[in-house]
Protein backbone atom coordinates (compact mmCIF):
# COMPACT_ATOMS: atom_id res chain seq x y z
CA UNK A 1 0.00 0.00 0.00
CA UNK A 2 2.74 2.74 1.35
CA UNK A 3 5.33 1.17 -1.94
CA UNK A 4 8.01 0.88 1.25
CA UNK A 5 9.36 -2.06 3.07
CA UNK A 6 7.19 -3.43 5.95
CA UNK A 7 9.93 -3.29 8.99
CA UNK A 8 8.76 -5.75 12.04
CA UNK A 9 9.71 -4.09 15.61
CA UNK A 10 9.51 -6.74 18.66
CA UNK A 11 8.08 -4.31 21.69
CA UNK A 12 7.97 -7.49 23.84
CA UNK A 13 8.04 -11.79 23.83
CA UNK A 14 8.27 -14.11 26.36
CA UNK A 15 6.86 -16.88 27.32
CA UNK A 16 3.83 -17.86 29.85
CA UNK A 17 2.03 -20.34 31.37
CA UNK A 18 -1.85 -20.69 29.80
CA UNK A 19 -4.53 -19.38 32.00
CA UNK A 20 -8.15 -21.09 32.35
CA UNK A 21 -8.93 -18.37 29.62
CA UNK A 22 -5.91 -18.83 27.20
CA UNK A 23 -6.10 -22.35 27.61
CA UNK A 24 -9.54 -22.03 25.91
CA UNK A 25 -8.53 -19.83 23.32
CA UNK A 26 -6.10 -22.15 22.35
CA UNK A 27 -7.47 -25.66 22.84
CA UNK A 28 -4.26 -26.81 25.27
CA UNK A 29 -3.99 -27.33 28.83
CA UNK A 30 -3.70 -25.07 31.49
CA UNK A 31 0.00 -24.01 32.33
CA UNK A 32 1.16 -25.30 28.81
CA UNK A 33 4.03 -22.70 27.50
CA UNK A 34 2.84 -19.95 25.38
CA UNK A 35 4.75 -17.59 23.57
CA UNK A 36 3.25 -13.66 24.21
CA UNK A 37 4.91 -11.80 21.42
CA UNK A 38 3.54 -7.88 20.59
CA UNK A 39 5.05 -6.56 17.62
CA UNK A 40 4.53 -3.19 15.39
CA UNK A 41 4.31 -2.94 11.68
CA UNK A 42 5.73 0.18 9.76
CA UNK A 43 6.45 1.30 6.61
CA UNK A 44 8.58 4.25 6.78
CA UNK A 45 8.35 6.25 9.87
CA UNK A 46 4.77 5.29 10.17
CA UNK A 47 3.48 2.54 12.42
CA UNK A 48 0.27 1.20 10.96
CA UNK A 49 -0.80 -1.94 13.13
CA UNK A 50 0.29 -3.33 16.66
CA UNK A 51 -0.01 -7.23 16.84
CA UNK A 52 -0.34 -9.43 19.39
CA UNK A 53 0.37 -13.07 19.06
CA UNK A 54 0.11 -16.10 21.47
CA UNK A 55 0.99 -19.38 20.28
CA UNK A 56 1.38 -22.80 22.32
CA UNK A 57 5.02 -24.06 21.95
CA UNK A 58 4.08 -27.90 22.09
CA UNK A 59 2.39 -27.44 18.61
CA UNK A 60 5.16 -25.78 16.73
CA UNK A 61 7.93 -27.88 14.36
CA UNK A 62 11.13 -27.25 16.26
CA UNK A 63 12.76 -24.79 13.13
CA UNK A 64 9.42 -22.95 13.69
CA UNK A 65 9.97 -21.87 17.51
CA UNK A 66 13.36 -20.90 16.71
CA UNK A 67 11.93 -18.34 13.95
CA UNK A 68 9.19 -17.76 16.12
CA UNK A 69 10.76 -16.59 19.25
CA UNK A 70 13.98 -14.96 16.94
CA UNK A 71 12.83 -11.40 17.28
CA UNK A 72 11.07 -9.26 13.83
CA UNK A 73 10.70 -12.58 12.00
CA UNK A 74 7.31 -11.91 10.43
CA UNK A 75 4.44 -14.28 11.17
CA UNK A 76 3.07 -14.81 7.61
CA UNK A 77 6.96 -15.43 6.65
CA UNK A 78 7.28 -18.13 9.27
CA UNK A 79 3.85 -19.74 7.81
CA UNK A 80 5.01 -19.98 4.32
CA UNK A 81 8.85 -20.90 5.10
CA UNK A 82 7.12 -24.11 6.80
CA UNK A 83 5.20 -24.80 4.14
CA UNK A 84 1.94 -25.02 6.66
CA UNK A 85 -1.59 -25.33 5.30
CA UNK A 86 -3.41 -23.37 7.90
CA UNK A 87 -6.30 -21.42 7.68
CA UNK A 88 -7.73 -18.04 9.34
CA UNK A 89 -10.87 -18.24 11.56
CA UNK A 90 -12.16 -14.91 12.48
CA UNK A 91 -12.93 -13.93 15.66
CA UNK A 92 -13.90 -10.65 17.08
CA UNK A 93 -14.17 -7.48 15.14
CA UNK A 94 -14.30 -3.63 16.82
CA UNK A 95 -13.23 -0.22 16.59
CA UNK A 96 -11.80 0.63 20.28
CA UNK A 97 -11.55 3.66 21.78
CA UNK A 98 -9.44 5.18 24.34
CA UNK A 99 -6.84 2.43 24.12
CA UNK A 100 -3.34 3.34 25.16
CA UNK A 101 -2.12 1.60 21.98
CA UNK A 102 -2.18 4.63 19.65
CA UNK A 103 -1.75 7.51 21.97
CA UNK A 104 -5.65 7.23 22.84
CA UNK A 105 -6.63 7.35 18.73
CA UNK A 106 -9.48 4.88 18.41
CA UNK A 107 -8.68 1.89 16.52
CA UNK A 108 -10.02 -1.01 14.06
CA UNK A 109 -9.45 -4.28 16.47
CA UNK A 110 -9.03 -8.38 14.75
CA UNK A 111 -8.58 -10.61 16.35
CA UNK A 112 -8.46 -14.75 14.40
CA UNK A 113 -6.71 -17.80 15.17
CA UNK A 114 -4.66 -19.68 12.75
CA UNK A 115 -5.25 -23.32 12.57
CA UNK A 116 -3.24 -25.96 11.52
CA UNK A 117 -4.36 -29.78 11.44
CA UNK A 118 -7.69 -28.46 13.56
CA UNK A 119 -5.46 -27.56 16.36
CA UNK A 120 -5.13 -23.65 16.83
CA UNK A 121 -1.16 -22.76 15.74
CA UNK A 122 -1.74 -19.22 16.96
CA UNK A 123 -4.62 -16.16 18.22
CA UNK A 124 -3.37 -13.45 16.55
CA UNK A 125 -5.17 -9.76 17.40
CA UNK A 126 -4.19 -6.75 14.89
CA UNK A 127 -5.12 -3.13 15.80
CA UNK A 128 -5.52 -0.43 13.03
CA UNK A 129 -5.13 3.25 13.79
CA UNK A 130 -8.34 4.68 12.56
CA UNK A 131 -6.50 8.32 11.64
CA UNK A 132 -5.21 9.72 8.21
CA UNK A 133 -2.43 8.00 8.03
CA UNK A 134 -4.43 5.38 5.87
CA UNK A 135 -4.77 8.09 3.40
CA UNK A 136 -2.27 7.02 0.84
Amino acid sequence: MTRKPVDVKTESQYIIKADKEMADLLGVEEGSEVNNRTVRLSAGDTVFVQARSLSPLERMPATMKEQLMRADVPIGRILRNHNLETRRDMGELEVLKGKTTFDGIPVLSRSYKIVHNNDVLMWINERFPIDERWNL
